[in-house]
């Protein structure tokens, strides 16, 4: 009897032209058979957005020989529900990937995360699933160094599976070599956000949103430490976002309408 090779759902949030998800390809391909169903263009920073009130639009495309290419009209997360519902007509995919983002999404950066919440929204249905983000935001980023990585994570999450309702957030530091890999808890920081004001033609304001990444964590196991030390990063990541640990202090409280 011959094996089945594993189907893969590859999505991203840069777009369906940026390198980051042609490596991600063609590093699945070595793997199983490979549908891409990702964004016309770049979705950085959409987080979880789905779109509403307006029609999506799915449309196939051939870009790559032997792999089945959609482009879609929205967000990163609507990629993966019209993949589920539409392309793969409600069969699950073995697992979802997405990616490689140009830029990392540790810490806090992954609750804004168009890449992470794609991969989100796979666990959601219940699809074994990875998001996996490189240092470098450069278009002609080399990502060379995080090919075998890539292959072996996606490889041991097919054999091994995950917990339900966890998904990887894999990053990869910038640099010729990395050192190996990291189970880490996201370290706590936080963006320290500014807007740059500016004036139009019509003498209107606007802003550029800025900011500085505040660590206000010195942890030695978290996402931050190893990619500052050379390592590739992963982080277990859950969509439950009960705080369990606060539910015996709000028990104790008095909601009388008093």
């Amino acid at each position: 009897m011959v094996k089945r090779k594993p189907s893969i759902l590859v999505v991203n949030d840069d777009g369906i032209t940026a390198p980051g998800i042609k490596v991600l390809m063609e590093e699945m391909q070595k793997i199983g058979d490979v549908t891409v169903v990702a964004p016309e263009g770049p979705q950085s920073g959409t987080g979880h957005a789905i779109t509403i009130g307006k029609p999506l639009r799915i449309d196939r495309i051939y870009i790559y020989p032997e792999v089945e290419m959609y482009k879609c009209s929205g967000t990163p997360v609507d990629c993966v529900k019209l993949a589920v519902n539409k392309v793969f007509k409600g069969r699950k995919p073995d697992i979802c990937v997405s990616g490689i983002n140009h830029g990392l999404n540790n810490s806090i950066n992954v609750l804004y995360s168009g890449t992470m919440s794609a991969a989100v929204e796979g666990a959601i249905e219940d699809i074994p699933s990875i998001g996996f983000s490189y240092d470098d935001l450069e278009y002609d980023a080399d990502f060379s160094n995080c090919r075998p990585y890539i292959r072996s994570i996606t490889k041991q999450v097919i054999a091994n599976g995950l917990p339900k309702g966890t998904l990887l957030n894999v990053n990869f530091p910038k640099g010729e070599t990395i050192k190996g890999v990291k189970i880490c808890r996201q370290a706590d920081a936080k963006w320290a956000e500014e807007f740059d004001e500016r004036t139009d033609p019509s003498n209107r304001s606007y802003y550029w949103l800025t900011g500085v990444f505040q660590l206000r964590d010195r942890g030695e196991d978290t996402d931050v430490w190893a990619l500052q030390n050379g390592y590739a990063s992963i982080v277990p990541v859950q969509f439950d976002m009960t705080a369990h640990h606060a539910i015996p202090g709000l028990n104790s409280w008095s909601f009388d309408g008093k």
